[in-house]
C-alpha cells in the first residue's frame, strides 16, 4: 500500500486503494453571512464529510478519477455541485462557492 504518512489537518482516504495518493484542498466559501449557520458537506468517492467553512485538505487517489461533491446541509440539501477529478500526481486546489440566488454551488480548480 502506498498510503501517505499521516499529516496533521489532512483527512485521510479511508476506502480501499493500494495506489499512489495526493492532496486535494478545497477552499469552502459562502459569500453569504447567513450561510455560517449551515454546514458544508464534502463527498469524496461517495463518502460524506461534514466539515467547516475555510480550507479543508483531503488525501485522494492519484492514479484514477475521484468523484468530489459539495453541498450545504440546511433544512434540505442545497447549493450542490460536483466534479470528476482526473488522475495526476500533483496536489490539487479547488474552490467551492455558494450562489444563493440560483440555488446552486460551483466547484472550480484554483491556479
Amino acid at each position: 500500500m502506498t498510503a501517505m504518512p499521516a499529516q496533521p489537518g489532512v483527512i485521510p482516504y479511508v476506502d480501499a486503494h493500494d495506489g499512489p495518493r495526493r492532496l486535494m484542498t478545497i477552499a469552502l466559501t459562502s459569500g453569504n453571512a447567513g450561510a455560517g449557520r449551515h454546514v458544508p458537506v464534502v463527498g469524496v468517492d461517495g463518502r460524506r464529510y461534514v466539515v467547516v467553512w475555510g480550507a479543508v485538505t483531503f488525501e485522494v487517489p492519484a492514479d484514477r478519477n475521484v468523484h468530489v461533491s459539495v453541498h450545504i446541509e440546511a433544512d434540505y440539501l442545497t447549493q450542490a455541485c460536483s466534479l470528476l477529478l482526473p488522475p495526476g500526481d500533483q496536489p490539487v486546489s479547488l474552490r467551492y462557492e455558494t450562489h444563493y440566488t440560483s440555488g446552486r454551488g460551483s466547484l472550480t480548480p484554483q491556479t
